[in-house]
C-alpha cells in the first residue's frame, strides 16, 4: 500500500500519535514551526491540532497532532478524539511518537494502530535519553519485528529529522497485524507478552548496578518527606522570587506611565480629553501592565518546571492527597493548569475518563488561583505588609493558593461524596520523563505567548472597561470644585451608594464594592477600577496606587484599608468565580448551564460569607 493520495500519488495527511509524555508535541513542533504547547505530563494537548510541512522534496504536507493515549480503546474524552480520527478519517501516514526510553510502555499502542491496516512509520524519539540511561536499542531488529520504518530522533534538538521526512515521503506498506491464533489470556494481555517479547530482543539493559541520574535525583525529590520539603522549598523559593525581582522593571514601567501622563497633560489643554487619556487609559491600562514582570515570572517557572521534567513528579507527589479529595492523579494535572487560567484547566478534564469526577474537577477548578488573580493580590499584599521583607510576603503569598487549594479539595470531598461511588475503578497512569535540561526555546515562547496574551488583554478588554470607568467617573458633572463631590454626583458614585450597603459588612467601601463589582468581567480589571476611582485630583494624581488607598478614609476619618479589610478583601478574591468567561466554558464542558450557575452562585455566596465571617470575626476578636 503507498502512503498517498489515490490519483497523484503524493502524501496528503500525516497523523501523529503517541503516548502522553512521548515527545509528539515537541515533534509536531520542530515539523511545522507551530508554537503549540509542550508539556511534560499527559492531559496538556486535549484537542487535535493541525499544522503544515515542507517536505525535503518541496511537497506541503498537512500535520494532525492528535491527543496522547496509551490505548485505542477509550476511557477519556481525549483518547476517543484519537481513536475517531484514526478509524473514522484515516489519515494517508500515521507517525507513531515513541520514546526510546521505554519502549514497552509505548510499542502496545504501536501494535494497536498497525493492526487498522494503516501505513505507519515510527518515529522513536528521545534516543539521547536512552543512550544515557545505558540502553542499546537494535534499530533494525525492532523495525523488522513491526514491519514498518523505524527513525531514531532527538526531536528537541531537531536530530534525525530529514530522515524522518525522507522516511514520510517514501511509499509504506502496514505493519505486520498482531496475529489473533497466537493470543493467549485475552487481547490485552497476549499484546502485552508479544511488546516484552519484542523488547527483550532489540533492547540491550545496563546492569542493575547502573543509575541514571533520573534515578538519583528521584531518591530525594520523590522522597515520602523529603520529596515535600523540597516542593515547597521550591515554591516558596518561586514566590520569593516574583516579589523580589520583579520590582525593578514594574518600577520602569511605573515610571513610563508617569511619564506618559505627564506628556499628555502638557501638550493638550485641560479638559475632558486630556482626562480621558491621561487618568482614565493610561492610567488604566497600566495599573495593569506594571504587573507584566510578575506574570512573565510565575510562568518562566512554570514552563522551566515543566520543560525539566519536575512537573510530573510533583503530580506523583499530589496523587495520594488527591485521593483524600475524593479524586484520583488525573484531576491533579487539569487542577494544575488552572493557576495559570481555568479556562484551559477546565479544557484538560477531558483526560478524566470518569464523568463523575471530572464534573467535580470542573466545579473546584475555578478555586485554584489563576494568574488573572495576581495583579489583585500583588496590590494587596505589600499593602498589608508594606513593613515586612520579600520573603514574608512570599510566604503569605504561598498561604494564599494554599488556602484556595486546600478549599477546593474539601468541597471536591464533600460534592465527590454526593454524586455516588463510580461504577468500575479506574487506575492513575502517569508517565515520569527523565530530567532534562530545559528547551529554552520552548520556554521563551512560552512566557512570550503568555505576555503577549496578558498585553492584548490589556489592549482590548481592559482599554475598553478603562474608558467606561471614566466615563461612569465623570459624568453626570458636577460643578463643585471639590473631587470626592464630583465623584459621588457621577454615575460611578451612584452605583457605590447602591452596592454600599451590601459590602459594608465585609469592610468594603463604596469604591472598592464598584470595582469589585466590575472585576467580574476579569479579576485584574479591579485594578483599573481601583486606580481610575481613587485619583481623583492633580495632587494624588503623582502617588502610587497603594498609597492612595492607604490614605483612604471613612468619614469618621478612620482607615478604610486596614490590614483586617485587606485580607477581607483578598479572602473574596481567593474564593469568587469573577470570570464570566469561564461560566460559558463550564457550561459547555460540562454540558448544562444549569451546573455553570450553581458554580457561580455558590462561589460568589461562599466568598461573601467567608469575607464576612473573616471581617465580622475579626472586630469581635478586637483586630
Amino acid at each position: 500500500m503507498k502512503a498517498g493520495d489515490s490519483t497523484s500519488g503524493r502524501l496528503q495527511k500525516v497523523a501523529l500519535v503517541g503516548n502522553p509524555n512521548a515527545g509528539k508535541s515537541t515533534l509536531f513542533n520542530a515539523l511545522t514551526g507551530s508554537l503549540q504547547k509542550v508539556g511534560n505530563y499527559a492531559g496538556v494537548t486535549v484537542a487535535s491540532k493541525t499544522g503544515s510541512m515542507r517536505t525535503p522534496h518541496g511537497s506541503q504536507l498537512e500535520v494532525i497532532d492528535l491527543p496522547g493515549c496509551y490505548s485505542l480503546t477509550p476511557q477519556a474524552a481525549d483518547e476517543a478524539v484519537t481513536r475517531d480520527a484514526l478509524v473514522g478519517q484515516r489519515p494517508d501516514l500515521v507517525v507513531c511518537v515513541v520514546d526510546a526510553s521505554h519502549l514497552e510502555r509505548h510499542l502496545y499502542l504501536v501494535s494497536e494502530v498497525i493492526d487498522l491496516g494503516l501505513p505507519v512509520v515510527v518515529a522513536l524519539n528521545m534516543i539521547d535519553v536512552a543512550e544515557n540511561a545505558g540502553l542499546r536499542l537494535d534499530v533494525a531488529g525492532l523495525a523488522a519485528a513491526l514491519g514498518v520504518p523505524v527513525i531514531p530522533c532527538q526531536a528537541n534538538k531537531g536530530k534525525g529529522l530529514v530522515a524522518l521526512k525522507h522516511a514520510m515521503c517514501q511509499p509504506v506498506a502496514p505493519g505486520k497485524p498482531f496475529n489473533p491464533s497466537e493470543e493467549r489470556g485475552g487481547v490485552s494481555q497476549a499484546r502485552a507478552a508479544w511488546v516484552q517479547d519484542v523488547c527483550a530482543t532489540v533492547v540491550s539493559r545496563p546492569g542493575s548496578e547502573n543509575r541514571t541520574l533520573s534515578d538519583k535525583l528521584d531518591a530525594v525529590l520523590m522522597h515520602g518527606v523529603w520529596g515535600w520539603a523540597a516542593l515547597i522549598v521550591l515554591m516558596l523559593g518561586v514566590f520569593w522570587t516574583i516579589f523580589s525581582v520583579a520590582q525593578v522593571p514594574m518600577g520602569w514601567i511605573d515610571g513610563g506611565k508617569e511619564w506618559l501622563q505627564n506628556l499628555v497633560q502638557a501638550s493638550m489643554p485641560a479638559g475632558d480629553l486630556s482626562d480621558l487619556l491621561a487618568g482614565g487609559i493610561i492610567e488604566g491600562v497600566g495599573s495593569v501592565v506594571m504587573f507584566l514582570p510578575q506574570i512573565a515570572l510565575l510562568f518562566f517557572f512554570i514552563a522551566l518546571l515543566e520543560s525539566s521534567g519536575y512537573m510530573a513528579r510533583a503530580a506523583y507527589l499530589m496523587d495520594g492527597v488527591m485521593a483524600k479529595a475524593g479524586l484520583s492523579g488525573k484531576a491533579f494535572l487539569p487542577l494544575l493548569s488552572s493557576y495559570a487560567c481555568a479556562i484551559p484547566g477546565i479544557l484538560a478534564t477531558r483526560t478524566i475518563p470518569s464523568n463523575k469526577e471530572r464534573l467535580v474537577t470542573i466545579f473546584v477548578a475555578p478555586w485554584m488561583s489563576c494568574s488573572a488573580r495576581l495583579p489583585v493580590y500583588l496590590l494587596l499584599v505589600p499593602l498589608l505588609l508594606s513593613s515586612q521583607s520579600a520573603l514574608t510576603q512570599a510566604a503569605v503569598f504561598f498561604g494564599i493558593y494554599a488556602v484556595g487549594t486546600g478549599t477546593a479539595f474539601i468541597v471536591a470531598r464533600v460534592l465527590r461524596g454526593r454524586l455516588g461511588p463510580e461504577a468500575q475503578p479506574v487506575a492513575f497512569h502517569l508517565e515520569l520523563p527523565a530530567y532534562r535540561a530545559p528547551q529554552w526555546r520552548y520556554v521563551f515562547r512560552h512566557v512570550g505567548g503568555r505576555a503577549f496574551a496578558f498585553l492584548r488583554k490589556a489592549g482590548t478588554l481592559i482599554f475598553g472597561l478603562s474608558i467606561l470607568l471614566w466615563a461612569a467617573k465623570t459624568y453626570p458633572k458636577s460643578d463643585s470644585e471639590d473631587a470626592a463631590v464630583r465623584l459621588e454626583a457621577s454615575a460611578m458614585g451612584y452605583l457605590g451608594r447602591i452596592i454600599a450597603p451590601i459590602v459594608k459588612p465585609l469592610g468594603f467601601d463604596a469604591r472598592t464594592g464598584t470595582a469589585v463589582l466590575t472585576s467580574f468581567a476579569a479579576r485584574e480589571v479591579f485594578v483599573t477600577s481601583m486606580a481610575i476611582s481613587y485619583a481623583v485630583d492633580d495632587e494624588e494624581d503623582q502617588l502610587k496606587i497603594r498609597e492612595r488607598l492607604a490614605t483612604a478614609r471613612w468619614p469618621d476619618g478612620s482607615p478604610v484599608y486596614t490590614p483586617l479589610m485587606a485580607i477581607s478583601l483578598i479572602v473574596f478574591f481567593i474564593f469568587a468565580l469573577q470570570c464570566l468567561p469561564t461560566t460559558a466554558v463550564v457550561a459547555r464542558e460540562a454540558g448544562s448551564w444549569k451546573w455553570a450557575i450553581s458554580q457561580f452562585v455558590f462561589m460568589t455566596g461562599f466568598a461573601y460569607v467567608a469575607s464576612l465571617v473573616v471581617f465580622q470575626g475579626g472586630r469581635l476578636l478586637g483586630f
